[in-house]
């Protein structure tokens, strides 16, 4: 399984296929200069196989590279940010003390 991820703005999501086969996506909001990831999704025949992570990765990498602040508002993309403590100042400041699931990494 090879899984490549790519943004697909008309449908303001991050998609990640293996082959023709559509694996997973996350869901976001375009605004400004902040991107809110709303939902994330993998199909269940790839559950389990990482793709859920690559998404997050993929995703929140293109946000750095355009300089957007994230607002995890997604669960997963939550608590991916919570095991990846690398990506947390993406998360604007002002925007932490909403997020249980970070709050013990902002002290």
């Amino acid at each position: 399984m090879e899984i490549k991820v790519v943004d697909n703005p008309a449908k303001s999501r991050f998609e990640a296929y293996d082959g023709d086969s559509l694996a997973g996506f996350a869901q976001y909001v375009l605004a400004g200069d902040r991107i809110t990831f709303t939902h994330t999704q993998v199909e269940s025949a790839f559950g389990g196989k990482g793709v859920g992570g690559q998404l997050a990765r993929t995703a929140l990498d293109a946000a750095r590279e355009r300089g957007l602040g994230v607002l995890p508002d997604c669960p997963f993309i939550r608590g991916w940010i919570a095991k990846h403590p690398d990506y947390v100042d993406l998360v604007p400041a002002g925007e932490r003390g909403r997020l249980p699931a970070l709050s013990a990494l902002f002290g």
